[in-house]
């Protein structure tokens, strides 16, 4: 990748580093961005290619340049949501700050917290989410409103922060934070707090944000209570009703102190019905991750039918299978 020596540099930038985030891009694959640059355009000069990011990470020169705005549908419908496509050089530059964040926090972070993790997916989050569902009899459900598009850039400065001694993530993620988004029609627009999903680094900065104002807020103000969460999708379980209340009335609380809020037409509170718990309730389902909770006739073990509360993918999940074969 070139002579300079790392002494040479304010940042001390492993130019391994540097190769590790192109493999792991090369493998993601993805959209090219404003420059319509793809992953093997990129590589036809690699070896330069990858020494200007080196270069310009390590002297503290690198400026990341617009993301390109793309508006997805979302998967429950309702409006979409923007989805930003960094430059593949850009991917790569995320990528060194995600690998190098990445460990540091790995640790920290809560068994329940299940989205962007090594070693844990949406399936161990669903398998959990079942087997509490058969243990508490109720669930809140909820849905936090535009997160990406609201999130404040102090909390995830604040969250960086308190978690590296590398001046030059600070610097990085502080930068990206910043960079404009470039609109289909070619306008750039500037930004002082919304982080659209998709660029390298947004999944660690989403789950060190939420690992502080929701993660950590639950263990301490209700240690009785278990929850999964996958990025910013999360369900909570309860004994009582009267308990999923106070959880709300709590969470609704601490995020709006943080610039946050709960969505008040998609969050509920949901019974988990079957054949030993009756009764009449307002809601009796809730989709999670592409599955609906529900009551579900199913067959026992000896060939008796019973009511269980069980999870079966959702049609709105279905719909988008259909959709792409």
């Amino acid at each position: 990748m070139g002579k300079s020596s790392p002494e040479d540099k304010p940042f001390d930038i492993s130019k391994r580093l540097v190769w590790e985030a192109y493999e792991r891009v090369k493998a993601n694959k993805g959209a090219a961005g404003v420059d319509r640059q793809s992953v093997e355009e990129f590589e036809t000069d690699l070896q330069n290619n990858l020494y200007k990011i080196w270069n310009r990470m390590s002297s503290g020169t690198y400026f990341p340049p617009p993301v390109k705005a793309v508006e997805i549908p979302k998967t429950h419908g309702g409006g979409t949501r923007t989805l930003g496509v960094p430059t593949v050089a850009d991917r790569i530059a995320q990528t060194v700050v995600a690998l190098q964040l990445e460990p540091r926090t790995e640790w920290i972070f809560h068994d329940d917290s299940y989205g962007y993790r090594p070693g844990k997916s949406a399936h161990d989050a669903l398998r959990k989410c079942r087997e509490w569902c058969w243990k508490k009899n109720w669930v809140l459900d909820l849905d936090i409103h535009k997160f990406f598009d609201s999130l404040e850039h102090r909390l995830v400065v604040k969250a960086v922060k308190a978690n590296t001694g590398q001046k030059w993530v600070l610097l990085y993620v502080k930068r990206w934070l910043k960079a404009p988004l470039q609109r289909p029609d070619g306008t750039v627009q500037e930004r002082d707090r919304e982080t659209p999903q998709g660029s390298a680094v947004s999944p660690v900065l989403a789950n060190l944000v939420l690992h502080y104002a929701f993660d950590m807020f639950l263990d301490r103000e209700f240690p009785t209570v278990e929850f999964e969460r996958y990025a910013d999708d999360a369900v909570v379980h309860c004994v009582t009703e009267r308990q999923a209340h106070q959880v709300r009335a709590a969470l609704t609380g601490r995020l709006d102190g943080l610039g946050l809020q709960l969505h008040p037409e998609k969050t509920k509170i949901v019974y988990c019905k079957d054949d030993q718990r009756r009764g009449s309730y307002e809601h009796t389902s809730f989709t999670f991750l592409g599955y609906t909770f529900q009551p579900r006739g199913a067959m026992g073990r000896d060939g008796t039918p019973f009511v269980g509360f069980q999870p079966a993918v959702s049609k709105d999940a279905l719909k988008k299978m259909h959709e792409q074969v």
